[in-house]
């Protein structure tokens, strides 16, 4: 008697669903960005009146205004200022490993960055405590206060003769006062018509002053700046000296005299500013043009490129980049010079004689100070001890000392026997041996354990046989006591309901979910191995195809087709496998010694739902929907109730998804093919799982004849359904 087989594999079930599915790819927000000319006003704006931002970042003749429009006009985002902690020092890269194989030249010309702030982020100088040696002149607010045997304020402005004007005193002339001058001679005039008084004198509004950067500064002009303004006050107006004007030699000339030779190296290495003199009207600074330049790169504070003034020796260069550094390397240093319009390496030798001797730098010179090596001996150490890593090694350590390093073994090493992999090298090339330790002696202090070790040695320490603190399994749904459960080694399923209190009276055994960690993993591989054969069937040809199109129509259809194959591949990489195995659950009694009473492992999860009421029907039909379950209805009853079939479906291959995971070819007549068996087998003997059962999906395919690409793929069904099954998931492609 043949008997037919209710369970069919999944990698032979033919199809689980083909369903319509438009995708349209997002518009990418887009940004516009256009820059207008702006002609500028007749106005001539000083830098003082001018908006806060670089003078050198000012053209003339013309101004530029950038207009982002942006979607939703939402706010730009804030720059985000690089700090010094955000910056890997040279140390820290020694320490983490990550020190740089070659001298670095990456380096810039020093203390120009000292000007690339604008002038608004200091202090103005209007706020600026008026000294006792400050010139009155022209245009300067004198404010005096009397109080005593007459009281009064008066508030004069200095006229362009030098004079200010007081009640009953009249005129004095006070242009060229220092400001202590300045109160005696008004306290002297005031002490001709009044007696017994005290007075108070201030300075209100100041003038301001007219000065000129000229030679090789950024932004070289006529500056309009307050009265008590420093040379380094223009110097920050003007955005410093250009990179071809020097630091070393800035000169304030007054009347046709020098009055200062400003050096900015002064203030930038030790804070002097002793002769940033402040400045007087008509005064001109002069820049330069930059000196001999030499450069130091490699293990040092401040690597950079620095002007000479009078500086000559190897020394003297280590000692404006702040010294070597903690990790240079004074066995070797390195000079490239300019020589017969090349660059040539003129000295490879100890730093230590150049610090002492006949060496003078030239201008273009590049000094590099190279790293210590990082030649670390390390042994390492795995398995069950505190904390496993690499150790440094020194002579005489022995395996005692390294796991005493470690912080001990883990309660349950095993102190028997221990692993010591060890490579020597030899002229033949390295060689591998491996060394039993037994660490209980070894921990003893007994020569005979206790090995002495060797640079690179490798200890792993194992833990028991068959070590592990505990594993758990997860139940949940219809049982008494549902949880997280630990288990034993060989467990099987029907000792964890057990434990659980077994099932309830509403648990439906048959729409039962078990999933295990491991199963997940194989039928992702599995997925992902059928997306990666999928997309080169399908994509093989593709491109080809585009190019050589012969007509606009013909590129444009395979363009479409090409990006249709891409949606369908990138839709099926989201799938995620479930992991869910079929089992067969029945009353403990029959459960216990079955094949389902499988050993549990490590993340196994058991779900028991309650009876479901309804079946599902997907696919080619009319109007897809779900329905009360009843005995009397065949899969043909439940098709008819969503409206029958599309024009498009395969009716010889629906199927249903069963309630416990596994699926089979829904029957036509009294005789079936069985594809595991090839054979035709009568369909109502042997009958035991009914063919549409509470929970069931009835699914209707598509035919794939109709999609012409789809038939260039070999077994594309047999393909979509074992990622179907696995992934526990409707396929849509379209």
């Amino acid at each position: 008697m043949i008997v037919t087989t209710r369970k069919i594999p999944w990698g032979l079930v033919v199809l689980l669903i083909i369903a319509m599915q438009v995708i349209n790819p997002g518009m990418a927000a887009a940004q516009q960005v256009q820059v207008i000319p702006i002609t500028p006003s007749a106005e001539v704006l000083s830098p003082a009146q001018s908006p806060a931002s670089p003078a050198s970042t000012l053209q003339p003749g013309v101004l530029q205004q950038t207009i982002i429009q942006q979607k939703e006009d939402k706010p730009a985002p804030a720059v985000q200022r690089k700090t010094s902690a955000d910056q890997v020092s040279e140390f820290e890269q020694y320490v983490s490993g990550n020190a740089p194989a070659s001298v670095s030249t990456n380096i810039r010309q020093f203390g120009y960055d000292l000007f690339s702030k604008p002038p608004s982020s200091f202090a103005p100088a209007e706020e600026v405590p008026v000294g006792p040696d400050y010139v009155v002149g022209p245009g300067d607010e004198i404010r005096v206060s009397i109080w005593g045997s007459i009281e009064g304020q008066w508030t004069s402005a200095v006229d362009r003769d030098g004079t200010i004007s007081l009640p009953k005193v009249g005129t004095i002339g006070v242009t060229g006062l220092t400001f202590t001058e300045l109160k005696e001679t008004i306290h002297k005039e005031l002490s001709k018509f009044y007696t017994g008084f005290q007075m108070n004198v201030s300075m209100g509004s100041l003038r301001t002053i007219r000065v000129y950067v000229v030679g090789n500064a950024s932004s070289p002009g006529a500056y309009t700046i307050s009265s008590l303004s420093t040379l380094l006050n223009a110097l920050f107006e003007a955005g410093g000296p250009s990179k071809t004007g020097t630091m070393r030699d800035i000169r304030v000339e007054r009347s046709g005299q020098t009055v200062v030779h400003f050096d900015l190296y002064d203030l930038l290495h030790r804070g002097d500013k002793t002769k940033d003199i402040r400045l007087m009207p008509e005064d001109v600074i002069f820049i330069p043009p930059v000196g001999a330049l030499v450069g130091i790169a490699g293990s040092v504070h401040t690597p950079a490129i620095y002007e000479l003034k009078g500086e000559n020796r190897v020394s003297d260069l280590i000692d404006m980049a702040g010294g070597l550094s903690a990790v240079a390397f004074a066995g070797r240093v390195q000079i490239e010079r300019i020589m017969d319009n090349r660059s040539q390496v003129v000295l490879d030798s100890d730093l230590e004689p150049l610090l002492t001797k006949d060496l003078s730098l030239q201008s273009g010179d590049l000094l590099k100070i190279f790293q210590v090596v990082q030649d670390r001996k390390m042994v390492r150490l795995t398995g069950a001890v505190n904390r496993g890593g690499e150790y440094g090694f020194t002579p005489g350590m022995t395996v005692r000392d390294l796991i005493s390093m470690a912080g001990g073994l883990k309660h349950y090493a095993y102190v028997k026997e221990a692993e010591l992999t060890r490579v020597t090298v030899t002229s033949s090339g390295p060689r591998t041996e491996t060394l039993s330790v037994d660490l209980k002696s070894a921990l003893e202090g007994d020569k005979g354990g206790n090995l002495p070790l060797k640079e690179d040695d490798y200890l792993f320490v194992r833990a028991v046989p068959e070590w592990q603190l505990y594993r758990t399994a997860q139940i949940t749904g219809e049982v008494k006591f549902p949880g997280t459960f630990t288990i034993q080694r060989g467990e099987r399923l029907s000792s964890l309901i057990e434990r659980a209190g077994g099932y309830t009276d509403k648990a439906y055994l048959r729409g039962a979910v078990f999933t295990r960690v491991q199963v997940k993993e194989l039928q992702q591989k599995g997925i992902e191995e059928m997306v990666t054969r999928l997309r080169r069937e399908l994509l093989a040809e593709s491109a080809g195809e585009v190019s050589t199109s012969s007509s606009a129509e013909e590129l444009q259809a395979k363009k479409a087709e090409l990006e249709s194959k891409q949606k369908f591949i990138e839709a099926l990489r989201d799938l995620k496998a479930t992991g869910r195995m079929t089992i067969g659950l029945a009353h403990l009694r029959l459960l216990k010694g079955s094949e389902y009473d499988i050993e549990l492992e490590e993340g196994d999860h058991l779900h028991i739902p309650t009876m479901s009421s309804s079946v599902n029907v997907m696919g080619s039909v009319m109007s897809l929907g779900s329905y009360v379950y009843s005995e009397k209805f065949s899969y043909k009853d439940y098709v008819a109730m969503s409206g029958g079939y599309t024009r498009y479906a395969d009716t010889d291959n629906v199927y249903v998804l069963k309630v416990d995971g596994s699926a089979r070819k829904l029957s036509h007549g009294l005789f079936n093919w069985n594809d595991p068996k090839s054979r035709w087998e009568v369909t109502t003997f042997g009958e035991d799982i009914r063919e549409i059962e509470p929970g069931d999906s009835i699914i209707v395919p598509e035919k794939l004849d109709r999609v012409a690409w789809l038939r260039e793929v070999k077994d594309i069904t047999q393909i979509l359904m074992q990622m179907a099954v696995t992934a526990g998931v409707v396929i849509k492609l379209f």
